[in-house]
């Protein structure tokens, strides 16, 4: 498939179903994009298309049928649009460091695919403003999928959620007064099960 030149084109790829309740135009969406007015578009549109998948059907659908309804926040990032977010102080950044992360159309400099979206859990909201707790739905991810690597920010608990190939499963947030590494591989808390950080979460959750 090669990178939409027309708006047909672009439609036709809008439609490809990720996964059962995703589809390629539900990512594609940047308000870098539109205000800059720079086309969020694919080069290589069937490796966007595999890592899209694999991020859909391996973290996102899974994780909303236990929560409910994911809001996608931001996704992919053609390399024009991440470098001009970068080069703006958009919070991007640089391609090379977001190649298989929300540059979905090019490998990790390892050579593996991967694919990053920016989600809010509308249904976690209530408890993380009462709480704080992000911590929980973290840990919750951690111990039911696999991802490659999340990063947590303070407005919702929206989070960077990664998958990849040979994932590393590392969390970090920017929420304060937590700020910092969660766990990575080689930490104590890496290993094992965590259940009882989300426990509460789970149990004012409805089983869906």
């Amino acid at each position: 498939m090669r990178s939409p030149q027309t708006v047909r084109a672009l439609e036709t790829l809008g439609r490809v179903r990720l996964s059962d309740s995703f589809f390629m135009r539900d990512f594609l969406y940047s308000e870098i994009a539109a205000i800059a007015g720079l086309p969020n578009v694919p080069d290589d549109p069937e490796l966007a298309i595999a890592a899209g998948t694999a991020l859909c059907q391996h973290l996102l659908e899974p994780l909303q049928a236990r929560f409910g309804r994911l809001a996608i926040r931001s996704s992919y990032r053609s390399p024009a649009v991440n470098a001009f977010g970068n080069a703006h102080g958009f919070n991007c950044a640089r391609n090379e460091a977001n190649y298989a992360g929300h540059i979905w159309d090019r490998r990790d400099a390892a050579g593996h695919m991967g694919a990053t979206a920016c989600i809010v859990v509308p249904s976690f909201v209530p408890h993380y403003e009462r709480t704080g707790d992000w911590e929980a739905i973290a840990w919750w991810v951690h111990d039911h999928l696999p991802y490659h690597d999340m990063q947590f920010f303070p407005r919702y608990a929206a989070f960077n959620l990664t998958w990849r190939e040979s994932p590393v499963r590392s969390i970090y947030s920017y929420i304060p007064p937590r700020r910092g590494q969660l766990t990575r591989p080689g930490m104590a808390n890496w290993s094992g099960n965590h259940a009882q950080a989300y426990a509460d979460l789970i149990a004012g959750q409805p089983q869906r």
